[in-house]
C-alpha cells in the first residue's frame, strides 16, 4: 500500500531537566510528515496545505537542508553518505512542525532514510536554535529501534554549553513516532527530550482540527522555550553566550551500547 505524500503526527513532547535543579514540562504538538520527493503531490491532499505558497498550513524547501530552495533529495543523500547509508532510490522522509500560516520554526526536525523495500536505513536529526542558526546530527539505522551518539557540535539553550553528548534513541515509525534525545557530560544526564505521537491523515478535516485544537502547535513552541528560559533563569541558572556555529554542517552519530530509556506507545 502506498503511503500518502503527507501525513500528521499528533501527540506530545516532554522536556525534563535534571541539574542544577529538576524541571519538567510537556506541551502538545502536531507535526507534518512529507514525502520529499512528492512535494506536488502533497500540495493536492488538502485545500488547507501548499507547497511554496502561503495558506493555513504549508511546505517551503527553504526552510531545511541547505536552504537554498533547490530539491532537498541530493542534501539528503549527501547528509546519509556521511554515515555510509546508501538510500538506492528509498523513500525520504521529513518529519517537522510545519509552516503554520506565515510563521515557521521547528527545534528539530526528522529525516528519515528508507531503502527501496521500505527498511529504515538513516536518521538526520536537523536542529535548530532559536538564533536563526542550524546543524544537523545524522547516524545510519538498524533495526526498528536503534540509539546513537554524537559529540555536542551545536548551540541550543543558552543554558547549557557545548560539551558533552547527546544520545538518541529512535523507533521506526509505523503508526506511533517515538524518539528521545538526551544531553550528557561525564555520564550525568543534565537534559531529555522526547516526541510521541500517533499517525492521523493528513486531510481538509484533520488539518482544520488541527487549527482549531493546537492553534499554537507551531508559534506556541518558540513562546515556550522563551517562557520556559526565563523561569529557569530567574530560578538562577547561569546564562552561556551563544558561541559562533560550527563549520561543519553536520556531525556523525555513531552507534551506543549504553542503556537507554524505553519509547512507550502512550501518546496525548
Amino acid at each position: 500500500m502506498t503511503v500518502p505524500a503527507l501525513n500528521l503526527w499528533k501527540g506530545k513532547t516532554v522536556h525534563a531537566r535534571y541539574v542544577p535543579f529538576e524541571r519538567r514540562f510537556a506541551y502538545d504538538l502536531a507535526l507534518m510528515d512529507i514525502d520529499i520527493d512528492r512535494l506536488d503531490e502533497a500540495g493536492r491532499q488538502s485545500a488547507l496545505f501548499s507547497v511554496e505558497r502561503p495558506n493555513l498550513f504549508s511546505f517551503s524547501r527553504k526552510d531545511h537542508g541547505a536552504r537554498d530552495g533547490l530539491p532537498l533529495r541530493p542534501w539528503a543523500e549527501q547528509m546519509f553518505a556521511m554515515a555510509g547509508v546508501k538510500l538506492d532510490g528509498g523513500a525520504i522522509r521529513l518529519v517537522t512542525l510545519p509552516r503554520h500560516l506565515f510563521y515557521k520554526f521547528s527545534p528539530i526536525s526528522l529525516w528519515y532514510g528508507y531503502g527501496p523495500s521500505g527498511g529504515l536505513r538513516g536518521i538526520i536529526y536537523e536542529v535548530n536554535n532559536t538564533f536563526g542558526d542550524t546543524h544537523s546530527y545524522v547516524a545510519a539505522v538498524t533495526g526498528n529501534r536503534s540509539q546513537h551518539e554524537a559529540g555536542k557540535a551545536f548551540h541550543v539553550s543558552p543554558f547549557f554549553d557545548v560539551t558533552g553528548t547527546y544520545r538518541f534513541t529512535l523507533r521506526a515509525p509505523d503508526d506511533r513516532l517515538g524518539v528521545v534525545v538526551e544531553s550528557l557530560k561525564h555520564g550525568t544526564r543534565l537534559h531529555m527530550a522526547n516526541i510521541i505521537a500517533r499517525r492521523q491523515p493528513a486531510t481538509t478535516g484533520t488539518l482544520l482540527a488541527t487549527a482549531v485544537t493546537r492553534p499554537f502547535s507551531t508559534l506556541g513552541v518558540t513562546l515556550g522555550i522563551h517562557w520556559q528560559a526565563l523561569k529557569i533563569w530567574l530560578r538562577g541558572a547561569k546564562y552561556r553566550s551563544r558561541p559562533h556555529p560550527p563549520e561543519q554542517a553536520a556531525t556523525l552519530a555513531a552507534g551506543s551500547s549504553a542503556d537507554a530509556p524505553q519509547i512507550t506507545k502512550d501518546a496525548a
